[in-house]
């Protein structure tokens, strides 16, 4: 059995005599009345881009799921493991939050496959494969635009894919319905992880423009 790593222990512990020891009493708190967020991320599962880093959030400010390529699968109430459409019933009909923010950000893997599949070492058969198909229509579109770079075309799914989740959450009955009552709100952002910008989404648009 190997040993359990050093490096997460030492940061263990760095948390245990800092923020923890400063934050104590919110920790308590939530531990007995349990986490009220208001806004639930879904956000890819790239060790560069977590969420409550980039938002500088505190605990029990934001539920957070991630997957490869912050992708959201359509509603689909088949009898199958669903574990993204599980966490969204829960963040939206338990925990009742106001906002859901897809997070995507630059220079993802998942989506760098979508748009190589022939270069990246994915089989259609396995599940990053099959999980990327989600996104086969946009990634083939923008895969056969002459007039872009290869880091444009990056650069576009990756967009691509955030609004594709926001179209995937309105599939979901319990989502489209409290939208419409003006009780849930959906957002899109993308991160530049070289430069540390947050790019937020237009509604009505769909277009990206840089936070200040």
């Amino acid at each position: 059995m190997t040993d359990f790593p050093g490096f997460l222990l030492n940061g263990y512990r760095a948390f245990k005599d800092d923020r923890f020891a400063r934050e104590q009493a919110r920790y308590r708190a939530l531990a007995e009345h349990g986490q009220t967020p208001e806004v639930m991320v879904i956000a890819c599962s790239d060790s560069r881009s977590a969420p409550e880093t980039i938002f500088n959030a505190a605990p029990g400010e934001l539920f957070v799921v991630r997957n490869v390529a912050n992708l959201v699968p359509p509603y689909e109430p088949d009898g199958a493991h669903q574990s993204t459409s599980a966490a969204l019933e829960f963040a939206v009909q338990s925990l009742r939050v106001r906002h859901i923010v897809v997070l995507g950000h630059g220079r993802c893997g998942g989506i760098r496959a979508a748009l190589h599949p022939e270069a990246a070492p994915l089989s259609p058969g396995d599940f990053i494969g099959r999980w990327m198909t989600l996104l086969g229509p946009a990634a083939d579109e923008i895969a056969a635009d002459a007039g872009l770079t290869d880091a444009e075309r990056q650069t576009a799914l990756e967009r691509a894919s955030i609004r594709h989740s926001l179209a995937c959450l309105r599939t979901f009955p319990f989502v489209s319905i409290l939208e419409d009552r003006g009780r849930l709100s959906l957002h899109g952002a993308w991160f530049d992880i070289a430069h540390g910008e947050l790019w937020t989404m237009d509604p009505a648009t769909g277009e990206f423009s840089q936070a200040e």
